[in-house]
């Protein structure tokens, strides 16, 4: 049986939704150590600051953030930050992936697979 790709490139992977949900939790102030520290804060998961700006490259070429450049800061050695920010698309993408998790959840997942009582 032959499986065919309709949305080969549409579907977001989990990490991407982890990034495209931390730009979102952090708003403003999305730049690439923040966004690898709310993602460890809220998931417990590590990741390296490289698989954090590979994301946010792919992301961007996909149309599906933006990019700035913030200020030169003394902190920094006179570099200045990148600032990502989420697009239309790509809330509409993210809102999609959590409509498909959800309906397909639906009805199997319970609180004791989640490590909850009820």
């Amino acid at each position: 049986m032959t499986v065919k790709k309709k949305n080969k490139g549409k579907n977001l992977g989990e990490f991407e939704i982890l990034v495209l949900t931390a730009l979102m939790r952090l708003n403003d102030q999305a730049y690439g150590v923040a966004i690898k520290n709310e993602i460890t804060k809220t998931t417990g998961r590590e990741t390296t600051i490289g698989a954090i700006y590979a994301t946010l490259e792919r992301l961007e070429n996909k149309g599906l953030i933006s990019s700035r450049m913030g200020a030169a800061t003394a902190e920094r050695g006179g570099r200045a930050k990148k600032f990502f920010a989420i697009q239309s698309e790509g809330e509409m993408r993210l809102r999609e992936s959590y409509r498909v998790l959800n309906a397909i959840s639906e009805g199997v997942i319970t609180w004791s697979l989640l490590g909850q009582s009820e």
